[in-house]
Order: C-alpha cells, then sequence, then structure tokens
C-alpha cells in the first residue's frame, strides 16, 4: 500500500484504544488488582503470569518476556507485520488509516474501494464459472485436475470470460485499472485483463482479495497471468494459499513451498493443506520471514524439470539471511518431469508426506550442489569448494546454525582453521551483558527507565542545567533521544514513546527498561528520579575534571582550559 502512515495518526490511534478491551477480545482476562491477567497466549503456562495494565497501556508476561503496546500484541498474537497491525487496530477503533504522499497528508479513501471492487470481483468470476454457458471448457479443466467443488469453494477458484470489456459492464473503469484488473489503452478506454482464464484470488491473511492468477485454456501465452502491483498487492510480499492453510491450522508443523496455484489447489484436494505458492517470482527473503512466523519449518517443493532445480537453489539462497537458530529449511527433490500435483496423483497422499517428512536438509543440498564437479580427493578441488561457499557463508546470521555449517565446511575441505566470518559471536555478547550488568542501577539506567515510564517527568529534566556533551558515558545517548522525543511530543504516553524504537537497536533493552521495577512508592519516584539526573551531571563534572588534570600533567592547559579547571576545583563538593 502506498505512503508511509504519518507518525501523529499513530500516537493519536494509541491513546484512543483502551489495551484491556482489545487484548479481552482475544485472550479473555480477569480483575486483578490494579492489572488484568490471564494465561500467557505466547508460551505454554498452567498459572497466569500475562499482565494488562490499563494505566500503562501495556502487556508483560513474566514467564517468557513477551510485552509492548497494542500493536506489539496485535503482531505478536495475529503473526502480522507492523503495518498489518496499525490496520487491524484501526478497524477495531473505527478509524481510517491515513497515508503521506510526498510533503503532504491524503487519506487513501480509495485503498478501501480498491478492495471492496477486488472482492466483488472474485464473487462476479465465481458467479461466471456457475452460470456463464462459454465456463463448460473451464470446468472440464478443472475436472480434469480431480479438483472437487469443495475445495474450489475454498479457494473461491473463478472463471474471466473471453471477452474484452466484460467488467466494464459493472464496474467502473477507474476503479478497475486501480486494482489491476483493467488495462488502459490510447485514447482513454481500457480492457480486461483477465480473459478466458480460470481465475485464483490471491487472498492476504486476513483474507481480503488482493489480486488474481488467471491460467489458459488453450496453449495462449502466457499460461499464467497475475495482477500488477497495485495500491494493494505487492508480489515479493505475498503467497497464494497462506489464508487457506491458517484457517485450517493457525501453527502448521511445516510450509511446503510450492510453484504454481495449481499444485497449492491439487495437494488441498489430496489432502496436504500446508502448501503454499509464490507469485510467479523468485522465493525472497520477504516470503520466508513472512512464512516463519507461522512454522519454524519450511520445506522446498518445486517442480523437478531443469527450471524447478535452478529454482530451488536460488530459493535456498534467499533463505540464507533468515537461517537463524531454530528454523528449519528443507529441500524435497522431485523425480525429473514431475511436479507437486502429478507427484501426489502418481505416489498418494502417504507416500508425499513421507517424502517431505524425509526431505533433504538445507546443508546437505548445499554442500553437494556445490560439491557438483569437484574432486574433493585433490586440494585444488577442496580448495575450489571453500572459495565458493565463503559469500554464501557470510550471509548467515550469527549463531549455532552458522557455526555447524563452518563445520561441516572444515570436514569437507579438511581444512582446520577456516575463518570465514568473527566467530566471538558469543563472546561479544556476555561482554554486552557484563556492560548492563555493571550499569544495573547505574543514574543512567533509573533515569531512562522511570522517564520511559512516566514521560512527565520531563519537567524535572528542564529544570536542570545538563551540558550533555560532558556525559559521555554508555546509555546517555538513549537518554538523550528520550528527552528529545519528549520534548518534541509533550502529551507523549508510553506506549506510543516505545513506538520511536521500534526495529531500532536499542528496542530490546526499551522493552526491558519500560518493566523495570525499582520498587519504590509513587510519591518518591519524583525524587529518585531527580536524583539520579543530579548524579549524572556529577558523574559528567568529575569526568570532565579527570580529563583537565590529565592534560594539564600531560601536555600542559589553554587559558580558557586552565580558568574552567580553577573553577571547578573551587566549586568541588
Amino acid at each position: 500500500m502506498a505512503g508511509k502512515i504519518p507518525r501523529s495518526f499513530i500516537d493519536d490511534l494509541l491513546v484512543r484504544v483502551d489495551i484491556v478491551d482489545l487484548v479481552d477480545s482475544y485472550v479473555p482476562l480477569k480483575k486483578s488488582g490494579s492489572s488484568y491477567v490471564a494465561r500467557c497466549p505466547f508460551h505454554t503456562e498452567k498459572t497466569p503470569s500475562f499482565a494488562v495494565t490499563r494505566n500503562k497501556q501495556l502487556y508483560h508476561c513474566f514467564g517468557c518476556g513477551a510485552g509492548g503496546n497494542a500493536i506489539s500484541f496485535l503482531m505478536d498474537y495475529s503473526h502480522l507485520d507492523f503495518i498489518e497491525a496499525v490496520e487491524d487496530l484501526a478497524d477495531f477503533v473505527g478509524v481510517p488509516v491515513p497515508r503521506e504522499s510526498g510533503n503532504a497528508t491524503i487519506k487513501k479513501d480509495n485503498v478501501a474501494e480498491i478492495f471492496q471492487v477486488l472482492e466483488q470481483v472474485a464473487g462476479f468470476y465465481i458467479q461466471q464459472l456457475r452460470e456463464n454457458e462459454s465456463a463448460k471448457v473451464a470446468i472440464d479443466y478443472l475436472k480434469s485436475r480431480g479438483l472437487s467443488g469443495e475445495v474450489a469453494r475454498e479457494f473461491q477458484v473463478g472463471f474471466a470470460p473471453d471477452g474484452w470489456g466484460t467488467l466494464l459492464k459493472e464496474f467502473k473503469a477507474e476503479q478497475l485499472v486501480d486494482a489491476g484488473l483493467a488495462i488502459p489503452k490510447e485514447g482513454g478506454s481500457v480492457y480486461d485483463r483477465f480473459r478466458g482464464r480460470v481465475v485464483f484470488p490471491i487472498r492476504d491473511r486476513r483474507g481480503r482479495v488482493l489480486g488474481f492468477g488467471g491460467r489458459v485454456l488453450d496453449d495462449s501465452l502466457p499460461k499464467y497471468l497475475n495482477s500488477p502491483e497495485t495500491a494493494v498487492f505487492h508480489k515479493g510480499r505475498e503467497v497464494y494459499g497462506l489464508y487457506e492453510l491458517l484457517a485450517r491450522n493457525s501453527k502448521p508443523a511445516r510450509i511446503v513451498v510450492v510453484e504454481g496455484y495449481m499444485d497449492v489447489i491439487a495437494l488441498a484436494q489430496f489432502g496436504v493443506t500446508y502448501a503454499v505458492a509464490t507469485l510467479g517470482t523468485a522465493t525472497s527473503k520477504e516470503h520466508l520471514e513472512l512464512l516463519f512466523r507461522f512454522s519454524s519449518e519450511i520445506v522446498f517443493c518445486f517442480d523437478g524439470d531443469k527450471a524447478g532445480r535452478e529454482a530451488t537453489w536460488r530459493a535456498v539462497l534467499s533463505a540464507f539471511p533468515s537461517l537463524r537458530d531454530g528454523r528449519l529449511v528443507k529441500i524435497m527433490q522431485l523425480p525429473l518431469g514431475s511436479d507437486p500435483d502429478t507427484y501426489i496423483r502418481d505416489h498418494g497422499l502417504e507416500e508425499f508426506e513421507r517424502s517431505v517428512q524425509s526431505a533433504q536438509a538445507l546443508s546437505d543440498y548445499f554442500f553437494e550442489r556445490l560439491s557438483r564437479g569437484l574432486n574433493l580427493d585433490d586440494m585444488e578441488g577442496r580448495a575450489s569448494l571453500v572459495s565458493k561457499a565463503n559469500a554464501y557463508l557470510q550471509a548467515l546470521p550469527n549463531g549455532v546454525f552458522q557455526e555447524l555449517m563452518l563445520g561441516k565446511l572444515k570436514v569437507l575441505s579438511r581444512i582446520d582453521k577456516l575463518v570465514f566470518f568473527e566467530k566471538p559471536a558469543t563472546l561479544r555478547q556476555s561482554n554486552h551483558k557484563q556492560k548492563q550488568e555493571d550499569t544495573k542501577l547505574s543514574p543512567v539506567r533509573i533515569a531512562i527507565s522511570l522517564l520511559l515510564q512516566r514521560p512527565g517527568l520531563i519537567e524535572i529534566v528542564e529544570q536542570k542545567e545538563i551540558h550533555w556533551q560532558a556525559l559521555d558515558f554508555p546509555g546517555i545517548d538513549l537518554l538523550k533521544k528520550i528527552v528529545e522525543i519528549i520534548e518534541q511530543n509533550p502529551d507523549i504516553n508510553l506506549p506510543s514513546l516505545i513506538e520511536y524504537f521500534r526495529g531500532q537497536d536499542e528496542e530490546k533493552y526499551i522493552h526491558v527498561m519500560m518493566n523495570y521495577d525499582f520498587f519504590i512508592s509513587g510519591d518518591e519516584v519524583t525524587a529518585e528520579f531527580s536524583g539520579a539526573i543530579d548524579r549524572l551531571i556529577d558523574q559528567g563534572k568529575e569526568r570532565r575534571l579527570d580529563k583537565l588534570i590529565a592534560k594539564e600533567r600531560a601536555s600542559g592547559l589553554a587559558g580558557h582550559e586552565k580558568q574552567e579547571l580553577l573553577s571547578m576545583l573551587a566549586n568541588r563538593k
């Protein structure tokens, strides 16, 4: 969807929503003191540790650590991305989502119209399949593929009659063009994009029709035709069949990725209800990140021809940046000349599922493919393998899987001292943790936490004389950033404040600090915060004093620096 959502709208949306009402519509809550509690929806537990707080407008699980604002809850609970969560939250509150175009903010009222037209056209195509006499060829084709009426209804399969202006009789030309259903001609007229084809609606996770795919019923080209990119449809972010898959099982053990619409539908017909297809584009990192939201295991099952083999290799390479620990990619290679549809027809459901479960691990497939044509019994072949593997392994995220892949390459190359990437990731992480522990009760940590929880404390900061450039210790940049955000948005609340850090390096730390409990009463918060700021200022002065003294001993001071040193010494407590 074109245009960014204005920050001001997100802030206003978070003020409008009551997170207790929102969460309670998904997870029944019970009042407990000043909070509302439930069993956590994000992990299995016997006693409630999931709390929603109305005065903070936040949720937090004391068991698994999940937490955030209303947008975070929808993202985690419904497996939505940020934009989708904002749209769902806006629907919950009952307000339209504005968009920014250039420097002007516009409301995309036509987006709602596009969705409405797409939904109506989907219904029109279904009606044509049932009632249009010319649809007999389409029905015969679907029957020849063994498609039942039940599965056809589930996937809303339809028929686009072989006419240049069929849709124009039912819908406005401008709306059809905006929805990608009509193509403009010179002179201002338009004609139907889909003609004489079986059509497959492409739906998002919420069931909204985004576009269509169409298959010819003769030898015409192209064999498959997809909707173009529109305000609501982006091929690189969507997969076909995901809505239907999740409607059957919201947490599938695995997801099989195939090449075409009919592969998805044919597999569903035979009982494999966990397959999806990319939309005429190569499998991308965005596709995989989307699928990994719903399952930790993805199996590529492309056609057994040369093109399918190459598509598999490209998909594996696209998967590398997404292979964090706990995620699994496998490859089910079909015999030459087979595709998922023909394979399951020839071998049956049980054999197909056995093949899925025993599919080749990505690591085995990768090194087998990379080693093809190389003689690993001689030094040159092993050196070539190492050279080829280098760039690919660099794309893997730091973690156990990366280490295991390097270990496998060492075995194959018979080289023990391969170092492609900086191995001490664990050491760096532990050092970072140590720094956090060292500053656990530091003034900057206290100031950050209290200011996050009570943005109104900005009044204390404004009353102090703070020389930020003198405060150069860990955490001060984050504190300054929070201060600047609050100063620019005086009425901001905590749920809106933490949105400024979504996707930023500080996001996880912010989530920890916003829930940090110093076990002080409400009356003592102001004094505690003011004291923390005073200690920060004093620490800054002490550091500046130490620097001046060190410089005076090493090389001498300029006149203004000597005056500054004398003044600091005279006023030192």
